[in-house]
C-alpha cells in the first residue's frame, strides 16, 4: 500500500511544524502534502525549508472541503489520510492505517491528548433513516483512493460539517467505515484538533444542508433539525434567567438558527436535485479546477 497524508493548514506553522515532525518519524515512507490556503505566517517559507513534505499547495480559498479535494487531487498513493495540522500522529498510527486499509475501504480513529492521553474524540457511531453510520474524526481519517473516486470527494458547499457528510454519503454507497484504536493521533491540551474554521451559523446551515440532501425533508430529518434547535434555544433561554445573556440575544439567536436551517434545507434540496447519484456531491472534486494558486512539486 502506498499511503499519501494530506494535511490542510492555515496560519498555524507552529502547530503543523509538529505534525509534520511527527509523520516523518512514524511515517516516513508516506507521501506528504501540505494544503495551504492562505495563511499569512510564514507557513509557505517554513516548509520550503525542510526536505519532508512532498507536495506543497497553496490555495486562495480558505475551506477545509477545497484543502481536502486539492490535496486529494495531487495524491499518487492508493491509499490517502487526512491528518488535521494540530495533530500529531503516533508510534502505532501507520502500522494500523496500513492493516485497516487493506481489511477496509475507511478507516478512522481517535484523538488523544497530551501528556495524560485523555481520548477527546472517540468512536461516535448513529442511525439515520435506517442507515447505520460510523461518524468519521475529521482529523484522522484514511480512505482507498476508489472511495474518493466514487463520492467525488468532499462537498465544497459546506464549510464546516464535511466529514460528517462524507460518512453518510459512505453509507448511502453501502461503503463501511471502521474505528481503530490504535490509529491515534494525539494534541497539546491547547490545541484545536477539529475543523479549521467553525462558524455558529454554519453549524446549522450544515446540518439542515446535509441532512436534506442526503435524506430529503422525511419526518425523522424534521425531527432531528426541530430537536436541536429546541434544545439549543432552551440552553439559550436558561443562560438569560441566570443572567447571563439577555432577552433580546436569545430572540436574535433563535431567528438565526431557523435562517441557517431553513437556508440550508433550501440548498440541501437543490443540491439532491442536482447530483442524485448515491453520491450526493455537486459540489465535489470535478466540479471545479482551480483550487490551487501555486504548487511546489518535489517529488
Amino acid at each position: 500500500m502506498e499511503l499519501s497524508v494530506v494535511v490542510p493548514t492555515l496560519n498555524a506553522r507552529d502547530e503543523l511544524t509538529g505534525c509534520l515532525d511527527a509523520l516523518a518519524e512514524h511515517a516516513p515512507d508516506a507521501e506528504v502534502l501540505v494544503v495551504n490556503g492562505p495563511s499569512a505566517d510564514g507557513t509557505t517559507g517554513m516548509i520550503r525549508e525542510r526536505d519532508d513534505v512532498d507536495v506543497l499547495i497553496e490555495l486562495a480559498d480558505r475551506t477545509i472541503n477545497a484543502a481536502r479535494n486539492a490535496g486529494i487531487d495531487r495524491a499518487r498513493g492508493d491509499a490517502i489520510a487526512l491528518v488535521n495540522h494540530t495533530l500529531s500522529v503516533t508510534e502505532q498510527w501507520f502500522e494500523a492505517v496500513r492493516a485497516g486499509i487493506q481489511s477496509n475501504k475507511v478507516v478512522t480513529g481517535p484523538t488523544l491528548t497530551l501528556p495524560d492521553g485523555r481520548v477527546v474524540r472517540d468512536v461516535e457511531r448513529g442511525t439515520v433513516a435506517g442507515r447505520a453510520i460510523t461518524y468519521l474524526n475529521a482529523g484522522n481519517m484514511a480512505f482507498q483512493r476508489e472511495v474518493s473516486e466514487r463520492l467525488d470527494g468532499f462537498d465544497e458547499y459546506l464549510q464546516i460539517g464535511g466529514a460528517r457528510d462524507f460518512a453518510h454519503r459512505l453509507a448511502a454507497n453501502s461503503v463501511e467505515a471502521s474505528w481503530d484504536e490504535q490509529m491515534s493521533v494525539t494534541r497539546g491540551v491547547d490545541a484545536d484538533g477539529g475543523e479549521l474554521e467553525v462558524d455558529r451559523d454554519w453549524k446549522y446551515r450544515s446540518l439542515g444542508y446535509r441532512l436534506v440532501k442526503n435524506y430529503s425533508l422525511r419526518p425523522t430529518v424534521l425531527g432531528r433539525l426541530v430537536g436541536l434547535a429546541l434544545r439549543d434555544a432552551g440552553g439559550e433561554l436558561k443562560a438569560v434567567s441566570r443572567g447571563e445573556s439577555r432577552p433580546s440575544q436569545w430572540f436574535g439567536a433563535g431567528r438565526d438558527v431557523v435562517t441557517n436551517i431553513l437556508g440550508g434545507c433550501k440548498d440541501g434540496l437543490a443540491a439532491r436535485r442536482q447530483d442524485d447519484a448515491p453520491r450526493r456531491n455537486p459540489n465535489g472534486r470535478s466540479s471545479r479546477t482551480d483550487r490551487a494558486v501555486t504548487v511546489y512539486d518535489w517529488r
